[in-house]
C-alpha cells in the first residue's frame, strides 16, 4: 500500500467514454513516469445504496453520463507534490487535453489527497 493517494470522482458523457479511456491510459503512463507508484480509474457500475448520498449526486451527473472513480498512489505526500509539479509541466498533458474530445470538465470533478488511516503498515520512503 502506498503512503499517500490522490483520489478523484468525475462524470464523463457515456458516448465519449472510449475517448476518455484512451486519454486516461496515456495520463496514467505520464504520472508513473513522474513518480506515481500506480494509477487506477474505474467506471461506476452499482452507484446507489439506500440511505446514502451517491457519487452521482456529488458531481451532479446527468442521465447520459457515467461516473469515473480513480486514485493515484505515491510513496509519500512529498513524492505526490513533486510528481504533480512534473505532470503539470509535461507538454504531453496539454496536448492530451487540447486534442481530446472526452467531455472532461475539471469544474465537476471532486478531488483530494489522502494519507493512510487503516491498512497495512506505512513504509517509509519518498
Amino acid at each position: 500500500m502506498a503512503n499517500y493517494i490522490d483520489g478523484f470522482v468525475l462524470p464523463i458523457p457515456r458516448d465519449r467514454l472510449d475517448a476518455y479511456q484512451q486519454v486516461a491510459e496515456a495520463v496514467a503512463t505520464i504520472w508513473k513516469e513522474h513518480g506515481a507508484l500506480d494509477y487506477f480509474e474505474y467506471v461506476g457500475d452499482d452507484m446507489m445504496l439506500e440511505g446514502t448520498s451517491s457519487f452521482i449526486d456529488l458531481v451532479a451527473a446527468k442521465d447520459d453520463e457515467v461516473i469515473v472513480f480513480g486514485w493515484v498512489a505515491f510513496a509519500s505526500r512529498e513524492a505526490r507534490d513533486l510528481a504533480n509539479e512534473k505532470v503539470a509541466a509535461d507538454p504531453r498533458m496539454a496536448e492530451l487535453i487540447e486534442s481530446s474530445n472526452t467531455g472532461f470538465d475539471a469544474t465537476r470533478m471532486a478531488y483530494g489527497g489522502f494519507k493512510p488511516l487503516v491498512g497495512p503498515p506505512v513504509v517509509d520512503g519518498g
